[in-house]
């Protein structure tokens, strides 16, 4: 019996898929619990600091890169998945716009990191760092979730954070190989991500020959509100370490990357399962809003019940996790992690909201949203750190999520409860 009804289970193309993709993002939220303990432990937590500012600047640029690819571009692809033609133009154009945005986001940051005071003190760890971006251009995730190819996605995620392990493990053996981290999680991105390039390539028989220049001109132009909108999006992700560097020390963000480290492990579920549903929410969404619906609440409903049981552990063994991570300041870095748990929780409900947002093509409306909260959010908490250090910080966090929340309800009461 138990065999028959796993594979009733595994022939339902949407529980394989999500069989699938759980596996490889099992695997990429495990990896930070293995490496960051034996960086902590060989570099300290003052370097560790410094890894984890350029880390967090690297990620923001990303959204450069991406120019909205990782919402439009799903999107498109998820809508016209059966159009091959429209498949290629979407992913010729993206590739072609996101290649032009590489050489001038490269050409622009090397310039401020010789340039620029505080991205020369630590020039080498900055410029080791330039491959995540490389890697992020080619990276054809987009086009895989359009599709819901789930395994090649799973993959390029397990292959890339093999190379990652492999590179942290058998060389960071002393402090000063600190700057040396983001260049092998760099290299571990170029080569899965070519890789799976590479494979969609060929699949689908698709030559950059055909790439039109006008348009790559009209994503650049059509893409523009929403990739103004994922840089307040990236900034409200990533602005915080890079505050508390800029208004703190190293020691305090190497404290603060600490306890985002335990609660990113469940920020980036959330984002990743966003990225699992999403693109079925949009095609549903054209066939039936009550289709669309009854799939949204079961796996969003599902999804927060997992997060707020995690979270309830890690309050209750707080002092247990931070002492996996550092045998250092475990009582004040534990207080900190008991406020930060609240934050996975509100994102379980905002993140599914903000998927019922842009499937009802509210993108306008998503937009005006972002820029509104995260300027918000920046201000209060440059006011909060200089006297309530990093609890101000997550305080932010924590209040701006909950407007955001009460926001999108508000704008989606109607459908949700039709």
């Amino acid at each position: 019996m138990i065999k028959a009804k796993l594979a009733t289970l595994l022939n339902n193309r949407q529980n394989a898929n999500l069989i699938i993709y759980g596996l490889g993002q099992a695997f990429n939220l495990i990896t930070p619990l293995l490496v960051v303990p034996h960086i902590v432990g060989i570099c300290g937590i003052a370097n560790y600091g410094k890894i984890s500012i350029g880390m967090a600047i690297s990620f923001f640029i990303m959204v450069f890169i991406d120019y909205g690819s990782d919402i439009i571009g799903v999107k498109d692809v998820a809508v016209n998945r059966e159009n091959v033609h429209e498949l290629e133009k979407t992913f010729l154009t993206t590739f072609a716009s996101k290649f032009v945005l590489l050489v001038g986001v490269l050409f622009v940051f090397s310039m401020l990191i010789w340039i620029v005071p505080f991205f020369n003190t630590e020039k080498e760890l900055f410029f080791l760092g330039l491959p995540i971006l490389i890697g992020q251009c080619i990276n054809p995730t987009w086009f895989l979730q359009g599709v819901e190819n789930f395994k090649w996605i799973t993959i390029l995620t397990i292959v890339s954070k093999l190379i990652y392990l492999f590179g942290i493990f058998f060389f960071i053996n002393a402090v000063r190989d600190y700057v040396f981290v983001n260049l092998w999680w760099g290299i571990g991105t170029v080569a899965a991500n070519g890789f799976a390039l590479v494979y969609v390539y060929r699949k689908y028989r698709f030559s950059f020959r055909r790439t039109q220049k006008q348009a790559v001109v009209k994503l650049l132009r059509e893409n523009f509100p929403m990739f103004f909108s994922q840089i307040f999006v990236s900034l409200q992700m990533y602005a915080p370490i890079m505050l508390i560097g800029v208004f703190g020390n190293n020691l305090m963000a190497g404290q603060y990357k600490i306890v985002e480290q335990i609660i990113v492990i469940f920020k980036t579920y959330i984002y990743l399962f966003f990225n699992f549903v999403y693109p079925r929410v949009c095609f549903l969404w054209q066939q039936s809003i009550k289709e669309a619906l009854k799939f949204w609440k079961t796996f969003n409903g599902l999804n927060f019940i997992f997060i707020a049981f995690s979270m309830a552990v890690i309050y209750l063994f707080s002092e247990w996790c931070v002492s996996y991570f550092t045998k250092t300041n475990i009582v004040e870095i534990s207080d900190l992690l008991q406020i930060a748990v609240l934050i996975p929780l509100l994102l379980a409900i905002s993140i599914p909201l903000k998927q019922l947002l842009l499937g009802d093509n509210q993108q306008k409306l998503y937009v005006r949203i972002t820029m509104v909260m995260v300027i918000v959010n920046l201000l209060t908490m440059v006011l909060l750190l200089p006297k309530y250090q990093i609890k101000g910080v997550l305080l932010t966090l924590i209040v701006t999520e909950v407007v955001t929340i009460a926001v999108y309800f508000c704008n989606l009461k109607s459908k949700i409860n039709a």
